[in-house]
């Protein structure tokens, strides 16, 4: 008798859902009250963090896309800019940026379309959050100086790394991509 997977999966999925709803203590107060606050969190969640940061965002990331050039960005992350620069500027951009990780998505976005190697991007979408200056003044107060400045100097030097061995997995990729940015350069409008 051969098992058939896929049923079995889905006799699994409703048999758990009939035991979650046989067992569920739905007229306890701590599970009514557990529900409501998972509501108020997702409802402040949605006030503050998509309002205040993500919003923002996707607007600089619109602003890098539409008044940064393709030029500037390969000019200091492109693949033919020293790769000790374009790692340092990725790595420590993020500085001045007051930005969690899923508002660092649409950035990363901005300058990889822009035309920066998979290297350096990855290395400003890993670094951006962890080195923000509100995050590493809040380290430095709560856990210690040492702690805030390890945690600069951690971020910077794990952040090339992490960017580095992207670039090395991804190099066929990201040289087909360059060629076919190359093929697009003479379209490229000034700006």
């Amino acid at each position: 008798m051969k098992i058939n997977w896929k049923e079995l999966k889905i006799f699994g999925i409703m048999l758990a859902i009939f035991l979650a709803a046989y067992y569920i203590p739905f007229e306890s107060s701590r599970f009514k009250g557990g529900v409501l606050e998972a509501f108020y969190m997702l409802q402040d969640y949605a006030r503050l963090h998509v309002l205040l940061c993500l919003v923002p965002a996707l607007f600089i990331a619109g602003a890098v896309s539409v008044f940064i050039s393709s030029a500037s960005v390969m000019k200091y992350l492109g693949p033919a800019a020293k790769k000790a620069v374009a790692y340092a500027v990725a790595s420590v951009s993020g500085a001045i940026l007051a930005v969690c990780s899923c508002t660092i998505l649409p950035l990363f976005s901005g300058i990889y379309k822009r035309g920066a190697g998979l290297g350096p991007a990855i290395a400003f979408l890993y670094s951006g959050p962890a080195i923000n200056i509100l995050a590493i003044v809040m380290t430095a107060r709560i856990l210690g100086l040492q702690m805030g400045i390890a945690r600069a100097v951690g971020a910077v030097v794990f952040s090339v790394i992490i960017g580095l061995i992207m670039h090395v997995w991804f190099r066929k990729e990201e040289s087909e991509r360059q060629k076919q940015a190359a093929g697009f350069e003479g379209a490229e409008d000034s700006r």
